[in-house]
Parts: C-alpha cells; structure tokens; sequence
C-alpha cells in the first residue's frame, strides 16, 4: 500500500470536485489543499502501486500561490472536517478555478470550447454564514459535527463557518445529542427554525431546544414524526410565499433562489400565452414565476418525483389554475403524458443530471428555448452532449457561486434548437 508515503509534487491543474491534479512518477495525484502552481508535500490518502491515480493531502506548502490564505475555519484542513475544499484559497481565485472546471468538463465531455466567468451572488462579500441548512453527523460522543472527507469519521465542531446565523442560533453544536444518529438543521431567510432528528436507536427523548424551533423525529423507517410546529418552514422569493417541509428542497444560499430565478427569465425570455414544461420541479418556484409570466392565456406543468414536495408544490401555487401539477419520476410522466406540450422548457435536475429519456422527451416536444439549472458540471455537459444529438446546441451559459468555500458551482445553460 501507499497510502501514508509522503511525495513531492508539482501541481499543474484542478481537477473536479475540489482537488487539484500534480503527477509524480508518472501517476496521477488528486491532491486536496494545495492551488496550481505551488510546490507541495503530499501525504498519499488512497492508493498502492498498482493504482491508476493517487490522492493526497498537501501537509507542507513548499512554494506558496499568490491565490493561498489563511483558512478561515480551524476546522479546514488535511485530516480534518470535509465540508469545504477551497478554505484556503482567495474567494476571487475560488470562482476562477470553479470557471476552469466547467470550462474543462464542457470540453471534455460535451466537446465545447467556452470562457467561463463565475458570479458571486448578491449580498455575499466572504463567503462565510450563508448555508441555511446543514445536516450535522453525531458522533460516540455524542457531540455534533461534520464527516472528515471521504470518511465515516465525525468531527466535532464548535462552530461552522458557512452555518448561516439562524442556524447556529438552534444550538445543535452546543448540546449533547445521546442515541442521534445525524440532526439537520433549518433556519429560513425570514427567521424561521427547524431541526429534523434520526435517532440511532429507538425512544429518544425529544431534543430540548427553544420553544419555536419546529422539531420533527425520524422513525426507524425514516418517516417524520412531528413533535412541535408543523414540519415546514416558509420561504420568500420572486414576491411569494414558499412552504417547504422538512428537509425538502431549497436553495441553501440566501441569495440563491432570486438569483436564479432571474437567469432563468432572462434565458427563456417567456412570452404571454406559451406553454411551460417545470421538470424537476421541487415546490414549484420556477412554475410560479412562469406562471406569472405565461399569464391567463398560457399554461405551466410542473412535474416532481418527491410526493412532499409535489404537495408543497400544489399548496404554493394553489391560487394559479393555469399550472398543474404532476406527480412522478420525470421521465416516466413525459413518457405517459404526450398531452405535456412545451414552448419553453425549465429543468433542475438531481446531481446525475437528466440523462437521454428526459432530453429525448423534451426534444420530441420541440420547445423553442431551454433553460437547463445544473448542480454539476459534469453531468450538465453530458446532457449538452446528449441534447446536441437531438438538434439543441448551447447558446448561453451564465455560472453562479452559490457555494463558496466549496468546490460546488451551479450553472444556467440555455440551449435552442439548430437553425
């Protein structure tokens, strides 16, 4: 085995998913706390002589980049918690190398030659206290605190530095959680709490926070119990309420949800009386604001694979009968419903993307503009791909840092059809 041995290397690169790429003797090595152009000390993390590539831990800065700071967190570095990858790096630099990755999985997977510019969201200046939801892992201690990368090790923290200030007001990080296996943690722009518990073992007592934090256990088959409020927290965007219970989906960056929102509008330029496809639709924020858009005279589909959120969805835009709402894993509903015509498409897929039947589907329909909402870069290139050999080629693409100090980035692509 190599794991343990500690090399010299030049790094040239980064790779993604928050390493950067150096070659020593040959091999490839994804290391993880360096930059480009530094010269460092890397301990082998997974790999033996037989291994393709190797990963590493920088644990000795031999030649700095003008790009490194000081982390931050306490928490940041080799060995220690995983939830951020770029601790290190000037936040100008972060989005830089964020640009270069998807620039690099554009080229590789879809083919595409592009400059990337990354954006900061509104109201973000250091990118710290932004995530207003984080699921924190309990360890034999019964302490709260985050998985050591790659690993199933917990962490203890005192406090995270991404944790947005309403969720380190719930106190999970100062209380003893005894039989917790993980507690996930709310708090909404408009102040609103909430902790979602999954007990490791049967009649854990009830955590004993404020009074109006919504509390809600998790049976052993990981249905919700509610033990106080309602399960839900609402949410404001785009000039309306948003209900999202439990652990449902919701942009975890303040800023997020308006600013995509208005790249989407900005791509599909929506026109009175068109018909909308919403897949992947959550509980329903781009529907709603389609909807508003299409006016009387259109109409919007919202299709959700998750039944909470399809019933958020159905309470959220319950005063707009133009929309409906459809319960389903996208591509079985499309494949069913050829009723579900399009002039414009929104989507926001899971991290694998949407893969050939939901392009295929979409394509068929011969939507005018497509507005695809991208998790992963990766994916969202193979989908481009895959949406090329169906006659849609990539006109715009804008990339926002809704996750700073990770190695996360999330794209709005548009794609159009060949002239």
């Amino acid at each position: 085995m190599s794991a343990g041995v500690e090399i010299v290397v030049d790094v040239v690169g980064v790779a993604h998913g928050g390493s950067v790429v150096a070659r020593h003797e040959g091999r490839v090595v994804f290391v993880r706390h360096a930059l480009p152009g530094e010269r460092v000390r890397a301990r082998v993390t997974a790999g033996d002589a037989e291994a393709r590539y190797w990963r590493a831990d920088a644990v000795e800065i031999l030649s700095p980049s003008p790009d490194r700071v000081r982390p931050p967190c306490p928490y940041a570095g080799p060995g220690r918690c995983g939830g951020c990858d770029w601790q290190h790096v000037d936040l100008p630099a972060q989005r830089k190398l964020k640009a270069k990755v998807v620039e690099e999985q554009l080229r590789r997977l879809a083919g595409l030659t592009r400059e990337v510019h990354v954006e900061a969201v509104p109201g973000d200046e250091d990118g710290l206290g932004w995530r207003t939801r984080v699921t924190y892992a309990i360890g034999d201690d019964d302490h709260a605190g985050l998985r050591r990368h790659r690993s199933h090790d917990v962490i203890p923290i005192d406090r995270c530095a991404i944790a947005h200030p309403v969720v380190r007001s719930i106190g999970v990080e100062s209380r003893s959680w005894p039989g917790v296996t993980s507690v996930e943690a709310v708090g909404s722009v408009s102040g609103e709490r909430q902790v979602i518990v999954e007990p490791g073992q049967r009649d854990v007592e009830p955590p004993d926070l404020d009074d109006d934090v919504s509390v809600t256990m998790l049976d052993e088959r990981g249905r919700p119990r509610i033990i106080r409020g309602d399960g839900a927290v609402t949410e404001t965007a785009a000039g309306r309420r948003w209900r999202v219970t439990g652990g449902g989906f919701w942009q975890v960056h303040p800023g997020a949800a308006e600013t995509l929102v208005e790249a989407v509008i900005e791509s599909l330029r929506p026109r009175p009386g068109e018909r909308v496809l919403d897949l992947y639709s959550g509980v329903g924020l781009f529907a709603g604001v389609l909807a508003d858009a299409v006016g009387d005279g259109g109409s919007v589909a919202a299709v959700e694979g998750d039944r909470v959120a399809v019933t958020d969805a159905r309470h959220n835009l319950s005063d707009l009968p133009h929309v409906s709402v459809h319960a389903g894993p996208v591509d079985r509903v499309l494949g069913r419903k050829s009723d579900l015509a399009a002039d414009i498409v929104v989507l926001d897929p899971p991290r694998a993307g949407a893969k050939l039947p939901v392009v295929a589907e979409i394509a068929r329909r011969g939507p005018r503009a497509i507005s695809y909402v991208a998790c992963d870069p990766a994916a969202l290139a193979r989908d481009i791909s895959t949406f090329a050999a169906h006659g849609y080629e990539l006109t715009g693409l804008r990339a926002f840092d809704l996750f700073p100090m990770t190695h996360h980035v999330e794209c709005v692509a548009i794609l159009k059809p060949v002239p």
